[in-house]
């Protein structure tokens, strides 16, 4: 394709609404252009690094034998409302939703769950038919809150959605293991540092998750891995091993009352009294759908709100107003005591504050704080769970070893469903006895997009792109240092037609504009390799060929360019 002939301008200036090095990267190189907040078009360019992404998992979702189906985005409440998550997601505020003409009321699908369960309940009757996994790529909807990062994030965006139905959950291992196994042949194949963490099921559901982050200190999520065993998790599900504890063989005091006047946070009771964060309990007030909770804390913890909502076993959790938290506990923020708190209110504990003893908390009443508080002795505690956040040197919950806090992006997510879905939907089949038993499902997730986005958090420098060769819109460009000299115009219109002739994927910047111009998109869209045509090189009967990634630059000659640059991409696949 040549330049002259094609739709791609290159903006020069970052764009004011971009963060993420990907989304002004893009931006600046023509490749996408902002609709309105979180919906994006595609040029030409962008489109062709886009369909690489999507054929690649095509491929490999055909070789791992998934069977590839088209479900409607437009889905009604009714089918929704059978799975029981329409309430969930409209409360969620994550659904985009609609009602037609007649009063019907639908949704844009932001994952198709129910869709394809309705599909196989209609076709599957007999365990002779599983095990199947279906799958699609289609264009998702989710009305984000805070939309960002360009493809990363955003409200419509194209997804590959797999799902498995099996007879029992020893053939759902077999569906999630290899589904797990396409993944991973996936994202090597786009050249990316990837890694598997364990991971929270959400709003989707299921017994257990993983996710696949691919490494970039841009990530706007947060890894917790082990380096000495390989231990990983997101920041949402991860666990430690026991913390070493303040008060490790110490003798039990009584509890005794202290004034802190004006001190109602862990630092500024720390400083009063001359003690580390990690000798407080700090109590947390949460509301729930099921009342006011309190959960106790190390002072020196965050609390992993996922992992709390989850052992609590509610739907929404959120910290309690100022104006709250008094009447729920009989103290005012920065003062409840776990030993005066009102019957009936719900107590949940970390495992951080078993045992506890001579640790400070609140009194239960304004501007006092208690010493000697001893958790076995002092407290009602009606339920204990990990519910403290992962901090980087925790021990790992394998091996001990301390932990690591990496950034990450999210471009893939595993779910084991189990019968959640098949149960709710009565998606059945008969078994070899003849009883009726419920499709045991798995789901499987990859934002094309945001996998074609993290490329490019983790392949670029300070002057633009750097495509791996599979994602790449373009193998090659051809640079013509000259074009209205008619040697360089012969010697670059030669090299173009020969190289794609031979079926190369080859760009020619044939604009006449100076070369230093050249240079600088060259650099910007990233293509694997460059030619350089003209000059004192093509003076000499040669040509310049430059690598990308490492800028790497040899002569070749002129009549053997094209096999040169073959030789060249070969030696770029076999990286």
């Amino acid at each position: 394709m040549r330049w002259s002939r094609f739709f791609l301008q290159t903006v020069r200036e970052v764009p004011a609404d971009a963060d993420a090095v990907s989304h002004i990267l893009l931006t600046r190189a023509g490749m996408l252009r902002r609709v309105s907040a979180g919906v994006y078009s595609l040029t030409p360019l962008g489109l062709k690094a886009h369909r690489k992404a999507e054929a690649i998992v095509r491929e490999e979702m055909n070789r791992a034998g998934a069977l590839e189906v088209e479900l409607p985005i437009l889905q009604p409440r009714e089918l929704w409302e059978e799975s029981g998550r329409w309430s969930r997601y409209a409360a969620e505020e994550i659904l985009f939703h609609l009602t037609d003409r007649k009063g019907g009321e639908y949704c844009l699908a932001p994952t198709a769950e129910e869709a394809v369960t309705s599909m196989v309940r209609a076709g599957v009757t007999s365990y002779r038919q599983l095990p199947v996994t279906l799958y699609q790529i289609r264009t998702k909807f989710r009305d984000e809150i805070r939309p960002r990062f360009g493809l990363m994030r955003g409200r419509e965006f194209l997804m590959y959605d797999g799902y498995s139905f099996d007879a029992d959950t020893e053939g759902l291992d077999r569906s999630y293991r290899a589904q797990e196994a396409a993944y991973r042949r996936i994202f090597e194949r786009c050249g990316l540092d990837f890694t598997v963490v364990d991971a929270d099921s959400g709003a989707i559901g299921g017994s257990a998750s993983q996710e696949f982050m691919v490494l970039a200190s841009t990530g706007e999520d947060a890894v917790v891995r082990c380096p000495a065993c390989g231990y990983g998790a997101n920041l949402e599900k991860a666990r430690t091993g026991p913390r070493p504890v303040p008060w490790e063989d110490e003798t039990i005091t009584g509890m005794q009352e202290v004034e802190t006047p004006g001190r109602g946070g862990i630092e500024s009771v720390v400083e009063f009294l001359g003690i580390t964060a990690s000798r407080m309990i700090k109590c947390l007030v949460y509301e729930t759908e099921k009342g006011c909770v309190v959960a106790l804390l190390r002072g020196d913890l965050d609390a992993n709100e996922v992992a709390l909502k989850n052992a609590l076993g509610v739907d929404h959790l959120a910290l309690a107003s100022e104006e709250k938290v008094e009447p729920a506990t009989g103290a005012p923020v920065g003062f409840v005591g776990p030993h005066a708190l009102p019957e009936g209110i719900r107590v949940i504990a970390d495992e951080s504050v078993r045992g506890a003893v001579n640790a400070v908390t609140g009194a239960g009443r304004r501007d006092w704080h208690v010493r000697g508080f001893a958790t076995e002795r002092d407290a009602r505690v009606d339920d204990w769970a990990e519910i403290a956040q992962a901090r980087a040197g925790d021990p790992c919950p394998r091996c001990g070893k301390p932990l690591e806090i990496a950034r990450g992006i999210e471009v893939g997510h595993i779910f084991k469903l189990g019968t959640k879905y098949s149960t709710a939907l009565k998606c059945e089949f008969t078994d070899e006895k003849g009883d009726t038993k419920p499709a045991v499902m798995g789901t499987y997730g990859i934002g094309v997009g945001r996998t074609m986005a993290a490329a490019i958090e983790q392949h670029h420098d300070a002057d633009g792109i750097v495509w791996p060769l599979a994602l790449a819109p373009f193998a090659v460009e051809i640079v013509s240092l000259n074009s209205a000299d008619e040697a360089t115009r012969q010697a670059g219109d030669a090299l173009y037609e020969a190289l794609a002739a031979s079926g190369t994927e080859v760009f020619y910047d044939d604009r006449d504009e100076r070369p230093g111009v050249k240079f600088k998109d060259a650099d910007l869209l990233g293509f694997p390799l460059r030619v350089n045509v003209g000059g004192r090189a093509l003076k000499d009967g040669n040509l310049e060929l430059v690598t990308r990634h490492d800028r790497k630059v040899r002569l070749v000659p002129k009549d053997g360019a094209a096999e040169a640059v073959r030789k060249a991409l070969e030696e770029l696949a076999a990286r």
